[in-house]
């Protein structure tokens, strides 16, 4: 998890806002690129990150029993075990 912070602690901070002058030299859809990582790349990243961010976790609940996925019972099943 180490790497996705890192990454977005590079992508927010540094090509949004440290690496932005450097970076305007360079264009990406006619506008410049830091101006682009700023408004546009960084919610990209951070979708991608957060999509990332679930599979692991839920990887790590698999690999130590404990998955949210329901089980083969319906919910018909249980109402007629309550009446």
């Amino acid at each position: 998890m180490v790497v996705l912070l890192s990454i977005w602690f590079v992508v927010s901070y540094l090509l949004g806002i440290v690496f932005v002058e450097p970076l305007n030299q360079f264009h990406l859809g006619g506008f410049p690129l830091g101006f682009w990582f700023a408004q546009q790349g960084a919610i990209y990243v951070f979708i991608i990150l957060t999509f990332v961010y679930g599979f692991a976790m839920d990887r790590i609940d698999r690999r130590h029993g404990v998955d949210n996925t329901p089980s083969s019972a319906s919910p018909k099943d249980f109402s007629e075990t309550s009446e």
